[in-house]
Parts: C-alpha cells; sequence; structure tokens
C-alpha cells in the first residue's frame, strides 16, 4: 500500500536471526501503520501471559506513513511492547530527528524479540541488522552511550543517508521497571518501561540508518497540504503558545484551575507555583526554542541553568510533566533544582512522571509513619539521592524501582497510592476536570493524558469540567482522532491544526485510504478494541478501569471531588459508546 514500505523487519537476538517480512495491504487498510500496525504485531506474535521481561516479549519500534515526508509534526516513532510497569499493553512516544532516520531503514516495524549474549548495540540498516559488542559502554549515563555509538558507528555519509541513534541507560541495565528510551540527547519515549525491556535484552543502544523513502499516493497534494497548513498556522495564537513558553506554561493554567497536583495528590494549587512556572523558567534562565524535525511548533526549551550550585547545566526542559512531579507533588520549589532533577532522571535513563510520583509517595509514606526512609516534602537534595538509589536499586530503591504498586503493597498504603492498572498520571487532577477520571480510568497502557488530551476542552471551555452526561460522546471524538495520530504517528501538539477534515485529505493523499471522517472512526475503533483484547487476554478486568480511591476524596484546597457514581457513569457510557459489555 502506497505511504508504507509493506514491509517488517523481525529480530531474534537468542538465535542471531534476522527476517524481512511482507505486510498484506488488508492490515493497513484496517489499522494504518504506527500504533495500528504495532498493536496487531503485538498481538499476534507475542505469547499469552508472556513476562514483559522474558526473550519472548517483542519489543516493536514503528513509524507512520508521513514520518520522514513533508507534512509538519511528523517525526515522531512508537515504541510497542508489554509493559513491565503494569503487565499490560505499552506504548510511547518520541521525537527529534531519529524517527526519519528508522523510516529511511525501509520497514514499517522492528520486531525485536529474545536476547542478546552479552551487551550489544545493534545496527539496523535497509538489508537487516547487525550485532556490536557494547561493553565499552556498559554503565554509561545516555548521553555518554549516544556520543559513544554516533561516534564509533554513525559514520556513513551519503545524499539522502539518515542515522540516529536510541540509547538506554543505567537504570534500564539494572532493571528499573520505568527505565526510558532516548534519543537525540534529550528526546525520550519515556513512559511504561520501554527502555526496561530493550535492557533486557542486552541492548544498549540501537543505530538506525538508511536511504528508503516513501512513495505516496499523491505527492503534490501532500506538498500541498503541507503549504496550506504552515501557511495558515505558523502565526496562530497555539504555535505563538508552544514557541514562546513551551509545556511550561500549563503551571500557571493548571494552578488557575485548582487542577495542579500537589504534595502527593492532596492539593489542587501549590502555594510556590509562581517560583516553578514558565515566567521563572524563562527569567532565571537562558531559554531558547527547540523544535524536531519538520516542526514550526518549536515547543523544546534548550534551557541553562544561570546561577546557583547548578550553573551552567544545559538540558531540553523542563516539560511540565517534570514541572509538575518534582515541583507540585514533591513541593520542590526551586525551578534550577527541578532542571537538575530532571538531567538527572535523563542521565540516569528514568521516566520522570513515575520517579517524581514514587519520590513523593515515599515522602507521603515517612510523613505518615509508613516508611522509616526520611525524605521530606521540598527537600531537592534528598530527592537526588532517591533518584540514585532507584536507578541502581539500593535499599529503598530496590522496592520503589519495581513501581507504585510494589511499594504501595509493602507500606500498606495501596489506598493512598495513585495510579491506574499500575502507571501513574500526568499533572491534571481528575477532582477538578473530570473528563480527565475518563481518560485515565479508560486509556490501556494505564493512567494517561496523551490517548485523548481531554485536558484541552475542558479548559477549554468546549464542554464543562464537571458534565458527566454525553461527556464519553465527545471524549470518544477527541480518542479517535489522536488515535489516528499515534498511527500515521503525529505530534499532539498538533492537534489543534489537523482537524477530522485535513487529517483526512493528509491520509488519503498518503495511503489513497478512504479519508472520511466515518472510515477514518472506524480504523480507529479496529485499533482500539484490538488493543483491548490484548489487555483483556493479558489478565485486565473492568475492576482495573477505575480511579485510585484518593480521586474519590475532596481536594484539600478546593473540596472537588469526582464520586464513584460519576465513574461509574462515564465507563458505563463510554463502552457502550465503544459497543463493549462488562466484559
Amino acid at each position: 500500500m502506497q505511504g508504507f514500505y509493506n514491509q517488517i523487519l523481525n529480530i531474534d537476538l537468542t538465535t542471531g536471526t534476522s527476517e524481512i517480512q511482507p505486510i498484506d495491504d488488508n492490515i493497513y487498510a484496517r489499522y494504518l501503520g504506527g500504533k495500528g500496525l504495532a498493536s496487531w504485531l503485538l498481538f499476534e506474535q507475542n505469547p499469552k501471559g508472556v513476562d514483559p521481561l522474558s526473550r519472548e516479549n517483542h519489543l516493536i519500534f514503528a513509524t507512520g506513513a508521513v514520518t520522514g515526508g513533508v507534512t509538519w509534526g511528523a517525526s515522531r516513532y512508537g515504541i510497542f511492547t508489554k509493559s513491565p510497569l503494569t503487565g499490560l499493553y505499552a506504548e510511547s512516544y518520541s521525537g527529534g530527528r531519529v524517527p526519519e532516520a528508522i523510516s529511511a531503514t525501509g520497514f514499517d516495524a522492528i520486531l525485536i524479540k529474545g536476547r542478546a549474549s552479552e551487551l550489544s548495540v545493534l545496527e539496523i540498516h535497509p538489508g537487516g541488522v547487525v550485532v556490536h559488542d557494547g561493553a565499552d559502554i556498559a554503565g554509561k549515563n545516555t548521553f555518554e552511550t549516544e556520543a559513544f555509538v554516533n561516534q564509533r558507528y554513525g559514520t556513513k555519509t551519503g545524499k539522502g543517508w539518515k542515522s540516529g541513534v536510541v540509547v538506554v541507560g543505567p537504570a534500564a541495565e539494572n532493571g528499573v521497571n520505568f527505565a526510558i528510551v532516548k534519543n537525540d540527547g534529550w528526546r525520550c519515549a519515556g513512559r511504561g518501561g520501554t527502555g526496561t525491556v530493550m535492557g533486557s535484552k542486552n541492548i544498549k543502544a540501537i543505530l538506525f540508518s538508511g536511504d528508503k523513502k516513501r512513495i505516496y499516493h499523491d505527492t503534490r497534494g501532500m506538498v500541498d497540504l503541507s503549504k496550506k497548513m504552515a501557511a495558515e498556522s505558523k502565526d496562530s495564537p497555539v504555535v505563538h503558545a508552544y514557541k514562546s513558553m513551551g509545556t511550561s506554561q500549563m503551571v500557571k493554567v493548571m494552578n488557575g484551575a485548582k487542577a495542579f497536583p500537589t504534595k502527593y495528590w492532596t492539593m489542587g494549587t501549590a502555594p510556590h507555583w509562581e517560583k516553578i512556572s514558565a515566567d521563572a523558567l524563562h527569567t532565571r534562565c537562558e531559554v531558547k526554542p527547540h523544535a524536531c524535525a519538520k516542526c514550526f511548533l518549536a515547543c523544546g526549551r534548550m534551557t541553562r541553568v544561570l546561577k546557583g550550585p547548578h550553573k551552567g547545566l544545559v538540558l531540553e526542559g523542563p516539560e511540565y510533566e517534570t514541572l509538575y512531579t518534582f515541583g507540585g507533588l514533591c513541593m520542590v520549589d526551586s525551578i534550577e533544582e527541578i532542571v537538575h532533577l530532571n538531567h538527572l532522571c535523563d542521565s540516569l535513563g528514568m521516566d520522570t512522571i513515575t520517579a517524581g510520583n514514587l519520590c513523593a509517595f515515599a515522602m507521603a509514606a515517612f510523613e505518615q509513619g509508613k516508611s522509616d526512609y526520611e525524605i521530606r516534602f521540598g527537600d531537592a537534595g534528598a530527592i537526588a539521592v532517591l533518584l540514585n538509589l532507584i536507578a541502581t536499586r539500593e535499599g529503598v530503591g530496590e522496592l520503589l524501582s519495581r513501581g507504585i504498586v510494589h511499594a504501595a503493597e509493602k507500606w500498606g498504603m495501596e489506598d493512598a497510592a495513585v495510579h491506574v492498572k499500575g502507571m501513574e498520571p500526568a499533572g491534571y487532577d481528575p477532582r477538578a476536570l473530570k473528563g480527565m477520571g475518563l481518560a485515565y480510568a479508560s486509556s490501556d497502557r494505564g493512567a494517561c493524558h496523551l490517548r485523548a488530551t481531554f485536558y484541552k476542552p475542558e479548559l477549554a471551555g468546549m464542554i464543562d469540567p464537571d458534565q458527566i452526561e454525553d461527556k464519553a460522546g465527545l471524549f470518544i471524538d477527541f480518542e479517535d482522532r489522536l488515535t489516528l495520530f499515534d498511527a500515521m504517528i503525529l505530534c499532539k501538539f498538533y492537534r489543534d491544526l489537523y482537524p477530522w477534515e485535513l487529517l483526512g485529505k493528509m491520509v488519503t493523499a498518503a495511503t489513497g485510504i478512504d479519508g472520511s471522517q466515518k472510515n477514518l472512526a472506524l480504523i480507529a475503533g479496529n485499533i482500539a478494541s484490538k488493543v483491548r483484547k490484548f489487555n483483556l487476554r493479558e489478565g485486565m478486568t473492568t475492576a482495573d478501569e477505575t480511579l485510585p480511591k484518593v480521586f474519590h476524596t475532596p481536594l484539600e484546597d478546593s473540596k472537588a471531588v469526582i464520586t464513584e457514581d460519576e465513574m461509574d457513569r462515564l465507563m458505563t457510557d463510554y463502552h457502550g459508546l465503544r459497543g463493549w459489555n462488562k466484559k
């Protein structure tokens, strides 16, 4: 099918073999690429009940039909596997420039199973894969690893040839259940432990390279769409907001909505929020906009600390989610210290959302006398020590390295632990934004804000945050469109720039597939049902599609709450509209 390479690469590290396999057009017509193709492959290839860290669990890299082309917001790749954190479906996405190199290998998906006998670096190219010895980079942090691999192996040049590296850090080598995959310095496939699975296969890094290009159904149509969209969008308020402040702007917005998770989910506003806001970041640090390939939003913040003990530290970030976890949940009131904690997580290769939640959970446990590990809210130095303990799985770090469910059981704090299916939520409290309750409970990878980004319509006034009636219908409309984003694979921040009609024109121009909203919604439903079947096969029940008890307790500073009855209604409506029964 046009827009796709119509082939995948299967790699078995245990046997040292690989095979290029064709994919039938019917699969693309039913699921598209990206999340759709990868989810179908994961369901078909993974044995039922497989241990996420076993040889038989697949790690799948995928790109979409518009990756590497002219489409704005399309320089992204996805990783798909069974999560060691949740035991269920895992998906995580990253941007930068590496996605174009992954696409240039000429495969719509790359499936990796087995385990290399020694720590390895994979080199994947249009002809297949070469396995290199990775002993020289054992234990190195993510930045050191990427620099080493690029210097040693990323030397091929030539017209149209692209290359890029993805890496894991010490946390993945040590089996921390929420390790990340990193690329382009600071871009991360952060959630669900995809890096942990990569590390379990003895892969320290993967170099992708190639010169393959997709053949589109309507190349001129693709070019015209991109030109038109850019001309109409580059000066929009949405673009200006992302370019000027990035996601850090959400600190002010969420505190204004009284939905900024604070002091481990007990408050909706942080008394110190102005010290960790976008204004604080941009006045106390040197900040420049930074963009992925094929992007004019430039939401990234290239940040350099100007004063204090971390003077001179440079990173891209911190993003809103890191500001909420360390600044809100952990109550750190210094933007420079949050930058440092962000850099530490990036170096070690750990998800800042889960890591920050776990640090705040440890603070709550000590405060309540459930744990004798002394760590107090607001103590950035103690957080840095704890992050290192988690990455090396030493002392209390071993307990926390296994995730929130395990820690809650050991400390007898199950009712206080905030997670869905073993994954912690992002920085949007569902007691104030009730649609986010539906988003967290229904998300196939655990509590997630990105499957539908439903904070957007609630904050923008498209629907009342407190409304329950008819909310599931609007939610599914957002979820379906953004499922198509993940199938293509597009950046979610372009959601305002690619409404249904323009998204449909893009799909048709790229692939020739019917781009009507009706057909695209059908494809999105196919993907949602396939992922749900995977989770049900792996042991998920409807009892897992609930919110933690904490959210049924009012916030201390606003008394906002989402009741069990409200959640039951939202989930019942959602399942009904999806055509799913209670099983």
